[in-house]
């Protein structure tokens, strides 16, 4: 099934299982493979002929530096995760047996969904993946192929142990009940709370990200860290990353994007959290070139305690025409600063340095691959954002394959009334385009933390992620019902893009969002949970004047709003909660806050929401693979362009990436 792509050798003549872009007349094919809850996209990557020969070669090599880390995440997913892979992927590519029976069809769609997945937690839910095959099975193929995986291994793909990759339920322990790879064995929530707390920054005005880089581990009884970087934890993959990076660095467009890479290669040598921090500021500042991209260990979700940065890499092509439509969002964020509902203490008197784009995604890996986000906000530090600022981008040919990629008609299922479904056909897009732009440029760049407290992840510990993914959503449905955005030339009929905006946001929050949920489950996922005590929240308070009203109409769950002026107040108090509770480090009020509304899920409605849910062919979840960057050679061996070639398969690319970025042990 696996044939390999030739891209450090590619030549016009070359033949691979690629898919070249159609032509003018051809229809784009987005749908790649259905199984399970997922669904598989392609994406294209508009205007990549219009770029000069140089702009793709530094496309390629940052995006080749960011495939070179695949092995990281997975490894950082679950300590197993290599061996199973490489288990399984052996078994893919070497059964001879008969592959019409449904034991084989389970196991590859169990293979299809760990690769989705990286590693055998779900991407979202964070439990464990369980086969839909025997373990009797499992022990024939292993048997019939030769492959070798250690009996104990086998076991866990069938047992209880490590069931949760995340654990957020503190009763069970964050880290003795996460089987995520960021905490050696016999390590309490207690010990590495003291451990890092324990840890300060010399200048506490300049906190560097404490833990960001390492795994800690115990040796000798002694608690330590194993950094990640060259010589050190995940060294060989780092040492690959390293290498494109350079290479990027000698083409890169202009003298800032080049004294920002490197620092990062040097931060990735040395595994400094100062020069980490000098990188993003430098990367910040370095906002000239029709280039960019992140990379490096950056979101902390899926550490239970908040501290260790999972692998990612973005690499990016500016949309000149729709950054320019939306850089006024950007160039206006002081205004929405001065004009919030937050207490005078807690907004910033001078925001610097926004900036917002809309981009073409040119390249994801680690865990921004195969499942991704639709918009980036950077650096997380709260003290860059504020002296230097911030980047926000919009993955514009990304959500464009997630609009084409064919819908339903689930979203009349849901609504409450015609007006409604109206409201969201001519409005609902438009909406979301806004919603996201103020989440990530206003909404992630305002506020400020009062003098002497600590970072959130300090403060509120493992609810610091949902709280701040909730505080920009707020920041976003606050102004979504603003004549600002029409004053602005945003949107002709402020009023009605807003009610689409609510209305959108309360139908998912408190329903359609279930579907992602198995039967009987609590929220787990950061900005599931800020979904949903959004919503919750000003659903109770706003019961009193009716503000959104749930209606049972034949057996089905609706809520309607009657009230979306007094909507925007509640929305607006509890943005001003929200932000007390980050300024302050009030870790009782977020505990609170989230246990109260975001966590525990109404059972009978979930119940309802899955089988009104189940008449419709849709997946819950979406990701993609990327397309090929392949250079072109002349009769010199000369490169003389670089091509996109769409993957004909999820599994020709997944295994592709396996053998060509394998650069990692298995026990690492």
């Amino acid at each position: 099934m696996f044939i390999s792509v030739a891209v450090l050798m590619a030549c016009n003549n070359n033949k691979n299982e690629t898919t070249a872009a159609p032509a003018e007349n051809e229809e784009f094919q987005y749908s790649v493979d259905r199984f399970a809850d997922l669904e598989v996209l392609r994406y294209q990557v508009p205007g990549w002929d219009n770029l000069t020969l140089k702009e793709k070669e530094l496309v390629y090599y940052l995006s080749e530096a960011g495939y070179s880390g695949r092995d990281i995440i997975w490894d950082q997913n679950y300590k197993h995760n290599l061996a199973i892979r490489k288990a399984l992927e052996h078994i893919y590519q070497n059964y001879n047996g008969d592959k019409n029976t449904e034991d084989w069809k389970n196991f590859v769609v169990y293979l299809k969904r760990i690769w989705f997945s990286n590693g055998i937690h779900h991407h979202y839910s964070n439990d464990k993946i369980k086969p839909d095959f025997s373990r009797s099975y499992f022990d024939s193929l292993l048997e019939e192929t030769g492959t070798k995986l250690d009996i104990a291994i086998a076991d866990i793909l069938f047992n209880d142990i490590d069931n949760k990759k995340v654990n957020l339920d503190i009763s069970k322990g964050l880290v003795s009940g996460s089987a995520v790879n960021f905490y050696g064995e016999s390590i309490s929530d207690k010990e590495a709370e003291t451990f890092y707390g324990g840890m300060k920054s010399p200048d506490p005005k300049h906190p560097v990200s404490i833990g960001l880089n390492t795994k800690l581990v115990k040796e000798n009884g002694k608690l330590v860290e194993k950094v990640w970087k060259s010589g050190g934890m995940y060294g060989p993959a780092i040492d690959k990353i390293i290498y494109w990076l350079e290479k990027a660095k000698g083409v890169a467009e202009n003298q800032k994007q080049a004294d920002a890479l490197g620092l990062l290669i040097e931060y990735y040598k040395t595994g400094d959290l100062k020069i980490w921090d000098d990188y993003n500021i430098a990367w910040v500042e370095a906002t000239e070139g029709n280039i960019d991209y992140n990379n490096g260990f950056i979101e902390v979700y899926s550490d239970p305690l908040g501290h260790k940065g999972s692998y990612e890499s973005v690499v990016q092509i500016n949309d000149f025409d729709m950054s320019q439509k939306m850089s006024v969002i950007s160039k206006n964020a002081q205004w929405f600063e001065d004009n919030s509902p937050l207490m005078d203490a807690h907004k910033k008197k001078n925001v610097v340095g926004v900036t917002y784009k809309t981009v073409i995604v040119a390249s994801e890996a680690g865990d921004a691959s195969p499942s991704t986000p639709i918009g980036v906000n950077l650096p997380n530090a709260d003290w860059i954002r504020a002296e230097h600022g911030s980047k926000s981008i919009s993955l514009g040919n990304i959500i464009d394959s997630y609009n084409k990629a064919g819908g339903s008609d689930r979203l009349k299922e849901f609504v409450h009334d015609d007006e409604e479904l109206e409201l969201d056909k001519k409005y609902g897009e438009l909406a979301s385009k806004l919603h996201t732009a103020l989440h990530e440029v206003i909404g992630h760049a305002s506020g400020q933390l009062n003098p002497g407290v600590g970072t959130p992840k300090e403060t509120l510990k493992s609810y610091a992620s949902t709280l701040e993914e909730g505080r920009a959503d707020l920041v976003g449905l606050y102004y979504l019902y603003d004549p600002k955005l029409q004053e602005l030339g945003l949107v002709d009929d402020w009023k009605s893009v807003g009610m689409a905006a609510y209305d959108n946001y309360i139908r998912n929050g408190l329903m359609m969002q279930l579907v992602r949920l198995e039967p009987g489950s609590d929220i787990e996922e950061a900005h599931m949970r800020n979904r949903q005590w959004v919503s919750a929240w000003v659903f109770e308070k706003g019961q009193k004047d009716h503000v959104i009203e749930k209606v049972v109409r034949d057996g089905k769950t609706y809520f309607n709003i009657n009230d979306y002026a007094k909507l925007h107040e509640l929305f607006g108090q509890l943005l001003r909660e929200a932000q007390r509770i980050k300024s302050e480090g009030d870790y009782a009020a977020a505990q609170k806050l989230v246990e109260t509304y975001g966590v525990k899920v109404d059972q009978a409605l979930h119940k309802e929401v899955l089988e009104r849910n189940a008449k419709f062919n849709v997946a819950p979840y979406k990701g993609f693979v990327n397309p090929y960057i392949e250079p072109v050679k002349n009769d010199k061996g000369e490169v003389i362009d670089y091509i996109i070639r769409q993957p004909k398969s999820f599994e020709e690319q997944m295994l592709y990436y396996s053998k060509t970025y394998g650069f990692l042990p298995e026990v690492n």
